[in-house]
């Protein structure tokens, strides 16, 4: 099913009706700010990931001690 979204000449048409929607002045600007948000995106998946894991392994390494009275 992604094969067939993904042919040249779907590429081509969803291009074409992003350059008659956007015009050619904005389209770049559009590029640049789905850009910056995909890459956005993926480093705070990447960062919550790292703060998960560096949170299990902070609890696996302390000895389990018992309150001192």
């Amino acid at each position: 099913m992604i094969e067939n979204i993904l042919s040249p000449t779907h590429l081509l048409l969803i291009l074409a009706v992003a350059l008659i929607v956007l015009g050619p002045k904005r389209l770049p600007e559009a590029g640049r700010g789905l850009g910056s948000a995909i890459r956005d995106f993926k480093d705070s998946l990447s960062t919550t990931g790292r703060s998960e894991e560096q949170a299990s392994i902070q609890t696996s390494d302390e000895p389990d001690r018992a309150p001192r009275a």
